[in-house]
C-alpha cells in the first residue's frame, strides 16, 4: 500500500515528448498478473516495437490532442504510478471490435496503477479525469471494455457508476468474452 494519498500525486496529461515514460509504464502494466486479461498485447509483443512507435503514441494522446489523452499520476517523487486512456470514437466509425459507434463517445482504455499504489483512491482520481476529459469533448457517454473474468476490474468500475450495457466482445481463447461497460454523461 502507498503511503501517499491521491492529493499528494498530480494528475496530468503526458506530453509528446515523455515516451520514454510512456513505455516503461506500459511494460510495467503488461508484466502485471492479471495483463492477460486486461490488455490486447503482450509485454514481449511491446517490447519489440520501435522507439517511433512510442513517441507516435505518445504524440497521438498527449497534452493537447483532440482524438485521445492519456492521463497520469505522477507521484511526489517523479515516479509515473498510474495512468488511463481515454479515446474519442466518432458516429458513422467502426471500432477496434468491428462494431459501428452510432454517438460520440469516449473509449478508456489501458487502465493500470501500480501495486503498491493500489487502494489508495489514486484509479479514482484518473477515472475523474477521463471522464471530464471526456465530456469537455463532448462525448454522450464513455465506455470501456472488460474481460470477464477480470472481477477485480469490473468492481472498480460499478463502483464508479459504469454498468454492463450487454454487449459482448468474442476474444479467440476458447469462447472467452470481454464485456462493454458504459456510463451515460451527467
Amino acid at each position: 500500500m502507498c503511503s501517499s494519498s491521491p492529493e499528494s500525486y498530480v494528475i496530468r496529461s503526458i506530453r509528446a515528448d515523455e515516451w520514454p515514460a510512456v513505455k516503461e509504464l506500459r511494460l510495467a502494466a503488461l508484466q502485471d498478473p492479471v495483463a492477460h486479461l486486461a490488455f490486447l498485447e503482450t509485454y514481449e509483443d511491446a517490447l519489440t516495437r520501435s522507439d517511433a512507435f512510442w513517441q507516435e503514441r505518445a504524440a497521438g494522446a498527449c497534452e493537447g490532442a483532440d482524438g485521445a489523452q492519456q492521463i497520469i499520476a505522477v507521484r511526489p517523487d517523479g515516479v509515473w504510478v498510474g495512468t488511463a486512456t481515454v479515446l474519442v470514437e466518432e458516429p458513422g466509425t467502426t471500432d477496434w471490435a468491428g462494431f459501428a459507434v452510432k454517438r460520440k463517445q469516449g473509449h478508456v482504455v489501458g487502465v493500470f496503477v501500480r501495486p503498491e499504489e493500489r487502494g489508495s483512491g489514486l484509479t479514482d482520481v484518473l477515472f475523474d479525469a477521463a471522464l471530464e476529459w471526456a465530456w469537455s469533448r463532448g462525448a454522450e457517454r464513455v465506455r470501456l471494455i472488460v474481460h470477464e473474468e477480470n472481477g477485480r476490474a469490473q468492481r472498480f468500475y460499478r463502483r464508479v457508476g459504469f454498468v454492463p450495457s450487454g454487449v459482448t466482445v468474442p476474444l479467440g481463447e476458447q469462447g472467452a468474452r470481454e464485456l462493454e461497460f458504459v456510463v451515460e454523461r451527467p
